[in-house]
């Protein structure tokens, strides 16, 4: 009785504004891993929530990556919309040498300079949360573009995200996180079938 006395309390102290956020999150997630060009639009009004969400809880690196994934959507959204008149789908591609160099370069760059001006505000973890922004800014990107190797940057933040949230209380997005991690193992496995049945 204790337990669900306890599940109980910790339910009422939840946002409302967190869990539509949560629902809409794992929607749009799980829809991308799918291959589905719906998950664009849901993610749209998933991240206009976190805008809000991340704003509350000082965490300045993630609310402004929330602008960016805004963005990111719109062109997602464009960019799956616009696949061959031959395809139901548009094909999956596999990331250059060039794509890891640059990426690694900029998420070095990024996290320095982002941490360093975040550290002067209140804002929270200043490095951690602009080293998991910087690597979703990437991760994004290459999602939009259905780059295959976007899941294995998405795994690796999400991990790391579940602890930064659950330090914050922020315990629905930190669950909707390791969610995640699961939704993104399923969407590498998915997307390189669909890879691979291209090169067939």
């Amino acid at each position: 009785m204790g337990i669900i006395h306890a599940l109980q309390v910790w339910w009422q102290g939840q946002s409302w504004l967190e869990v539509v956020g949560v629902i809409t999150g794992l929607l749009c997630v799980y829809l991308a891993a799918k291959n589905i060009t719906w998950n664009w639009p849901i993610a749209i009004v998933s991240v206009g929530i976190y805008i809000f969400i991340f704003f509350n809880a000082r965490l300045y690196a993630d609310m402004g990556l929330q602008f960016y994934f805004l963005a990111t959507n719109i062109y997602g959204w464009y960019f799956w919309s616009k696949k061959p008149v031959s395809d139901d789908k548009a094909p999956v591609i596999l990331i250059k040498r060039k794509e890891i160099a640059f990426s690694v370069l900029t998420i070095i760059l990024f996290t320095y300079i982002l941490g360093s001006v975040l550290k002067y505000t209140p804002a929270s973890y200043p490095f951690i949360d602009s080293f998991c922004t910087a690597c979703s800014l990437v991760a994004q990107i290459f999602l939009a573009r259905k780059v295959l190797e976007n899941w294995l940057i998405w795994i690796f933040v999400d991990i790391i995200y579940v602890g930064v949230y659950l330090f914050k209380g922020l315990h629905l997005t930190a669950i909707m996180y390791a969610i995640y991690v699961g939704i993104a193992l399923m969407g590498y496995i998915d997307w390189k079938k669909d890879y691979k049945r291209q090169v067939v």
